[in-house]
């Protein structure tokens, strides 16, 4: 199915709910407001439902790699 208007070129994010046994996919610019929207109305607010863990690792491994967290210091042998 082709983007809409609403997520255009939106990444879209990988969403599980453990609880549930549901997995979506959501835009990325509506993740935040779709976890919290999710278990707002199935959940009772508990944060149940949340972005593929692989998925975030993976983003967390970019991020820390980017900011030259992951590199080894210079150290003499």
């Amino acid at each position: 199915m082709p983007p809409t208007d609403s997520d255009g070129d939106d990444p879209r994010v990988p969403i599980v709910c453990p609880e549930c046994e549901t997995t979506s996919r959501v835009p990325l610019s509506d993740l935040a407001e779709s976890i919290e929207r999710h278990n707002d109305q199935l959940h009772d607010g508990e944060d149940i439902a949340e972005v593929d863990p692989d998925i975030a690792d993976s983003i967390a491994d970019l991020i820390a790699t980017d900011l030259g967290l992951l590199e080894e210091s210079d150290r003499p042998d």
